[in-house]
């Protein structure tokens, strides 16, 4: 079955670009990501973190 599906792409003109642009973004997002992660704040994960443990009065769970 590959086989077909080899031969219909290959009768498309320009269709080599298509796997390198897809792999380009997939590396882009990838190296934004780390980019990303390892340029954040160490103070706002903290904060982030400790919501869950936060006593405020807003909380609807409590009595």
């Amino acid at each position: 079955m590959l086989k077909f599906i080899k031969h219909n792409l290959e009768n498309i003109s320009g269709i080599e670009i298509y796997p390198i642009i897809s792999l380009l973004i997939f590396f882009l997002f990838f190296v934004g990501l780390y980019v990303w992660v390892f340029t954040y704040k160490k103070e706002k994960i903290t904060e982030m973190s400790n919501i869950p443990f936060g006593n405020d009065d807003t909380n609807e769970f409590q009595n």
